[in-house]
């Protein structure tokens, strides 16, 4: 009986330090939401659970569905059996009932409902585990590099991991691709069926500035969040894994914000400082730039003859670069990408004459296909920030980029 007391210790302390099998532990990212300019990190590359913050991913999804025409707001989707068995956080949904896809982002957003999230990975994936295979694909084409999904709530799976950084590029690409539905995340509370929940996100009425996006817990990950405050021109994105208590994440989150505003602050306030810190600086990572894809290639069509083009880039760097770029799309060839440009620039008069660059970006992997960032470069960052505003009112997503210094200055 001592031996095999012994063997079984063994064997859980072996479980215990299976790859993959994360713990509640501190890590955290700021950044600039324009630029991708890291501000603060710590442990922000180490895997851990993201509990609730999954369902950001889930609610990106929705919106992409949406946007695509596979569903619509007001559409009813079914309440499963599995969806109505799900652990709380919920809203108590059962099997049968039926809920719209509006009302199910909203409770996403929160109470956090755990059985909506099910209900709508099945409309999207089918299943759910099929849905978390789709969300998956979806992150590491937005460039969510270390993060794996296996449910659409986050729900404790030892497999479901992801990293600060990663949320960071994700909540950059909500901001990006979304800028109208964002407000869904800034949401106080959902009616639902008489009784009112309020949002788990006590920034939104804490915190100047913060209006979203979203909280998470499990035990075996702590309290989590991902935070967005605006103020003036000025966007930042904190993330927060591993708090003690719900109120110590939110008075360190409100602390990082604050990092973040007053570093925006001292570099606006020292231009040319500023320029420097840009060239050696961390930034978020390339992929973060993929938040504007399509999701299906469009044909191809010919480029307007006032652009001077580049030759076909085969690196991640063009030659001459300009030192501000505003990128319209990141795509799986190289013609959609050309086309956007092309699109980009007729709808900017301003932007007439540009140059452009059609970055390509190399996969790590056989299975994934090449990215192409279609950018469209400009002298200045003023110019660059004025005609992504443009383009925005026009409907066109885009999104401002420091390139680095001119190589011809």
């Amino acid at each position: 009986m001592f031996r095999l007391l012994i063997l079984l210790g063994l064997l859980l302390g072996s479980f215990s330090a299976l790859p993959g099998a994360a713990q509640a532990r501190y890590a955290a990212i700021v950044v600039d939401a324009d630029t991708g300019r890291i501000l603060h990190a710590e442990n922000a590359e180490t895997e851990l659970y993201p509990a609730s913050l999954t369902k950001i991913m889930t609610i990106f999804m929705t919106f992409e569905a949406v946007r695509e025409g596979s569903l619509k707001l007001d559409q009813r989707l079914p309440v499963s059996r599995v969806a109505a068995g799900r652990a709380p956080s919920k809203l108590g949904l059962k099997m049968g009932e039926t809920i719209s896809v509006e009302d199910a982002i909203s409770a996403l957003v929160t109470k956090s409902a755990n059985d909506v999230a099910t209900v709508l990975a099945e409309a999207i994936g089918g299943t759910e585990r099929k849905f978390a295979r789709l969300m998956t694909e979806r992150a590491r084409e937005l460039g969510m590099k270390d993060t794996t999904f296996q449910n659409a709530s986050g729900l404790p799976n030892r497999g479901q991991l992801s990293t600060a950084t990663d949320m960071a590029v994700l909540a950059r690409a909500v901001l990006a691709r979304f800028p109208r539905e964002y407000r869904y995340f800034s949401q106080r509370s959902f009616a639902w069926r008489g009784a009112s929940h309020k949002n788990h996100n006590k920034l939104l009425d804490s915190y100047d500035g913060v209006d979203g996006i979203k909280t998470g817990y499990i035990s075996a990950s702590g309290f989590n969040l991902v935070a967005s405050a605006k103020r003036n021109d000025v966007r930042i994105i904190a993330v927060m894994f591993g708090g003690k208590t719900s109120k110590a994440r939110n008075d360190r989150v409100a602390a990082l914000l604050d990092i973040g505003f007053t570093q925006t602050a001292k570099l606006a306030a020292r231009p040319e400082k500023s320029i420097a810190a840009r060239s050696s600086g961390s930034w978020l990572i390339p992929q973060a730039n993929a938040a504007v894809m399509d999701r299906a290639p469009a044909p191809v069509a010919k480029a307007a003859p006032a652009i001077r083009t580049t030759s076909r880039p085969t690196t991640d760097r063009p030659a001459n670069l300009n030192s501000w770029a505003i990128q319209v799309g990141a795509f799986n060839r190289y013609a959609p990408a050309h086309l956007a440009v092309t699109k980009a620039a007729r709808a900017v008069p301003d932007l007439l004459g540009s140059k452009f660059a059609i970055v390509r970006q190399k996969s790590d992997s056989r299975k994934r296909p090449d990215i192409f960032k279609a950018r469209l470069l400009v002298d200045t960052e003023s110019k660059a920030r004025q005609s992504c505003e443009q383009l925005k009112r026009r409907d066109v997503d885009c999104m401002v980029i420091w390139m680095g210094p001119s190589r011809s200055s």
